[in-house]
Parts: structure tokens; C-alpha cells; sequence
């Protein structure tokens, strides 16, 4: 689940870096690469999430609410898709999507699509369809994933809180004690469940898979694919997907520089005495908080990564000379599920449980800042 604010709250020092930043990275132009917010242009103010409701229909009209992603193309061009509902994982339909495009005036933006005008400007859309009055308007957002700070529970194994990188190889630190891409677990796991937080770059000129691209390689082997694929279409290559094997249930990709997070629930494939693949490895990825692959069986390897066997391989963070960044990444091994209890406690827990099949396992996790989720895989 995503948390939603309006935004605005940014401190004056804060304001007044990306204002310099912007300066710098006007003069870059089509090489820009903001790895932070002192480093963005004059486009990425406009660029984000809004979301409202518009007049549709004909007399009896009615509201319907809908959301809109503004995506920033490089050179004051952007691109903007208008979602029926609401935004992608809140209210939009899953269905209805109308894609835009405009130009940047001033500090303003224009832009257009099947029938209809959309002015961005001051933080704030209005949505014509003909004529000059407005049908709607809208309010820029910034969501937050529901699982972003999430405190490991007990028994985790902690793999990077900002003080120390003993649990990584090669690994490389910024100046704010984030964790640079291009590095891997030291040891190897089987089964477990994975929390990771990560940064994407604005790269407004880049296109395709220059924009952004990592990854999250389980056991080597299995690419959860990492890719600045905001208001894109979801595709197999693009930000949730197993790489070139799935597609994401949904493209739930925050907008550049905003934190976001995975939670995997991991299986490794099993094999017999000879070596012999008797069954597929098996995850469900939540992206941002929202269910996006659900008990996936993984019939192969993914892209680059290692060939499947029975070996248990480290977790990689691929770099793919992007400056993508990770912090709060913990690990909690999963055993042999244990019979659901008729009772479960009330207390805070970490468990895992079969159905009398063995198919499915709930899982609690508790502090700041969600007191409570159930996840079931």
C-alpha cells in the first residue's frame, strides 16, 4: 500500500540546492545523469504525480476520478499518461489509459492527447476536453511505499543499514553512506524473504534501457529488474519485471530520485541426488507495497544471470553504469513452513505457515512505518 502527501514540505535548503543543481544540469543537456536532487533540471519540478477527478459524460455528467503521471523527456518535452480511476495500485481501473504529450513554456506545460487540453502548472492540472472551462483539476502527489523504513523483525539477517559493508563484496559507498549498484552478498541463500529500498537516476534524455537499468539478481540467477520505467507501459524489460521472462501485474514505478521499495518472497528450485531440476523456483514480488507477481514459478534463468543448479548463490545488485543507489536491505531465511495455529498470537511475530497443501505462508511485519501488514505468498 502507498502513503500519499501533498507535496511541498521540502526545506528552503533544500529547495535552494536543486536550484543551483539546476543551473549546472541545464548546461549538461542530453548527458544529464542526476544521481540526486542538487543535480536535476528545470523540468523535473513538472515532472510527478497528480491526481483528481474531471466532469465526464453526457448530461446527467458525473465525477470520476483519475490520475496522471507527467514524465520528463529532456529539452523541456515531456510525455504524460492519463489514468482512468486513479493512479497505478490506487483507484486506476487497469484498463483505461490515454497517453500525452507537450512542451514545456516558461514554468507551464501544455499538453495534448485524444480529446483533450492539460495544463500543468504551479503544482496543480487543469484537464480541458473542448472549449475553454476547465473539466477538472488535479493536485500534484508524492506517494510513498507503505513498506519504506520497514525495521527488520527479529531473527532477520540485517545486509546493509549505512554503518558497515561486511556483508557485501567490493562494495562502494556515497558521501550519505548509500550503497552504490555493482556489488553482491558475500554468502549465498536458499529460501528466503528480501527487503530492499532503492534510488533510480533522472536521466530525462535516455531512453529504453539506458534509463536507469539494475537489478536485483536472486540467487544470481533471477533478475527482478530495476529501470526507470515511470509512466511506461509495463513491460517485460521494464521496472518489476522478471526480466524477459514476466511482465509486471502492474507498473507501479515512482517517478526518478524517489525511494522505492521490493519485498520478494524467494523459493529456490529444488533438485534430486542426480542434480536433475525436479521443481521450479518460486517468488512473489511486491513493488512499492503492491502485489505486481504472485507465487511465480520460474521455468528458467533470467537475461545475464547464472545457470540454475543446486549450488545456493549470492544476491547481486547488478551494475549496469547507472548511478542507482540502495539502503535498508535485510533478509529473513525461510524455513520449513510449520501448520497454521488454530490461534494466531497477538503479539508481534515473524511467521511462516502452510495450508494443509503447503501453499500458501502469512507472514507479519510490524514497526514504523506500518504497524501492520499481512502478506500471503
Amino acid at each position: 500500500m502507498l502513503r500519499q502527501t501533498l507535496v511541498r514540505w521540502i526545506s528552503a535548503a533544500v529547495i535552494m540546492g536543486a536550484v543551483s543543481g539546476a543551473w549546472a544540469a541545464e548546461r549538461s543537456g542530453p548527458h544529464l545523469v542526476a544521481a540526486d536532487l542538487s543535480q536535476v533540471d528545470a523540468d523535473f519540478a513538472l515532472q510527478g504525480e497528480y491526481n483528481g477527478s474531471v466532469l465526464v459524460g453526457t448530461p446527467p455528467v458525473r465525477w470520476q476520478d483519475v490520475g496522471l503521471q507527467v514524465i520528463a523527456r529532456g529539452g523541456g518535452r515531456f510525455g504524460a499518461v492519463e489514468y482512468t480511476g486513479g493512479l497505478p495500485g490506487d483507484g486506476w481501473n487497469r484498463k483505461d489509459r490515454i497517453k500525452l504529450s507537450g512542451s514545456r513554456q516558461g514554468d507551464a506545460l501544455w499538453l495534448t492527447g485524444p480529446g483533450r487540453r492539460i495544463l500543468v502548472e504551479n503544482d496543480t492540472v487543469l484537464i480541458y476536453h473542448t472549449g475553454d472551462m476547465p473539466v477538472g483539476q488535479l493536485a500534484k502527489t508524492e506517494r510513498v511505499s507503505g513498506t519504506l523504513g520497514m525495521l527488520p523483525p527479529t531473527g532477520a539477517l540485517v545486509l546493509f543499514d549505512g554503518y558497515g559493508t561486511e556483508h557485501f563484496q567490493n562494495a562502494r559507498l556515497t558521501n550519505e553512506y548509500l550503497l552504490k549498484q555493482g556489488t553482491q552478498t558475500n554468502d549465498a541463500f536458499g529460501n528466503y524473504i528480501l527487503h530492499v529500498e532503492f534510488r533510480l537516476p533522472y536521466k530525462p534524455y535516455a531512453r529504453g534501457q539506458a534509463r536507469g537499468n539494475s537489478g536485483v539478481y536472486l540467487q544470481s540467477r533471477y533478475e527482478v529488474q530495476l529501470l526507470d520505467s515511470f509512466g511506461l507501459d509495463g513491460r517485460d524489460n521494464e521496472c518489476g519485471a522478471l526480466y524477459k521472462l514476466r511482465k509486471p501485474d502492474v507498473n507501479m514505478c515512482l517517478p526518478p530520485l524517489s525511494w522505492q521499495t521490493y519485498d520478494i518472497a524467494f523459493r529456490a528450485p529444488r533438485f534430486d541426488k542426480q542434480g536433475k531440476k525436479k521443481e521450479e523456483a518460486r517468488l512473489t514480488v511486491w513493488h512499492n507495497g503492491v502485489l505486481i507477481h504472485n507465487r511465480l514459478r520460474l521455468k528458467r534463468k533470467t537475461g545475464g544471470g547464472a545457470a540454475e543448479g543446486p549450488k545456493l548463490l549470492p544476491i547481486k545488485l547488478q551494475d549496469h553504469h547507472n548511478p542507482v543507489r540502495f539502503r535498508n536491505i535485510w533478509l529473513v531465511k525461510r524455513t520449513a513452513p510449520k501448520p497454521l495455529p488454530k490461534n494466531l498470537p497477538a503479539q508481534s511475530w515473524f511467521g511462516e505457515y502452510s495450508a494443509s497443501d503447503g501453499s500458501w505462508h502469512r507472514v507479519e511485519f510490524l514497526g514504523p512505518p506500518v504497524k501492520r501488514a499481512y502478506w500471503l505468498y
